[in-house]
């Protein structure tokens, strides 16, 4: 057995990663990536940047993608909780529209594999959370996408708790991404 269990969703292509943690009342160990593992449990990517984000309770980020460049993104938390979220944008997929989410978390320290053609996004819900992520293509702002968090035709349920829609954290850009019926109008990802 190796080190990542695969954990397949209803959205082919989305999985889960669960690693092996080595732990003992010194702490623990756990490998985040080994590209030759990750080929064993079918999962081919050619991760080229890293990234890193710090984030309070409430913020939402997303949801993003890139028209040009597209990326696929293999996700985690290293501090605190998120709900994490992938959109298929794919216009041939059969779940095209369909959403998948998951609650990456520094205890949990499952991984969110997120192929070409989804948009992205996560709500933290924890005091703070640090998130990170690799990606197989550079990040390229002038081709930077997004889908309405809030679009009722793609109807992502959002674990707010204790917090309100008005009490979420967007940035202005993310207020204003066109929703799903708008998107499919610009042939986004016909190459996909």
């Amino acid at each position: 057995m190796g080190n990542f269990k695969k954990i397949d969703t209803s959205i082919e292509g989305v999985c889960i990663i669960e690693p092996q943690v080595f732990g003992d009342d010194r702490g623990y160990f756990v490998e985040t990536y080994s590209k030759k593992e990750f080929e064993e449990i079918g999962l081919h990517y050619n991760f080229v940047q890293d990234n890193q984000s710090k984030s309070s309770k409430g913020v939402l980020r997303g949801l993003h993608f890139q028209k040009e460049n597209t990326q696929a993104k293999l996700v985690r938390v290293i501090k605190g909780e998120v709900f994490d979220v992938a959109v298929d944008l794919r216009p041939k997929s059969k779940t095209y529209g369909k959403w998948e989410g998951v609650i990456l978390s520094e205890e949990n320290k499952k991984m969110f594999m997120i192929p070409k053609g989804f948009a992205h996004g996560f709500l933290v819900l924890s005091t703070q959370a640090e998130f990170t992520y690799k990606c197989d293509d550079f990040y390229n702002p002038k081709a930077e996408g997004g889908l309405a968090w809030n679009d009722p035709e793609v109807g992502i349920d959002w674990p707010l708790e204790d917090m309100k829609v008005s009490d979420l954290l967007t940035s202005e850009k993310d207020k204003k991404w066109p929703n799903l019926k708008e998107l499919k109008q610009t042939n986004l990802f016909n190459n996909l």
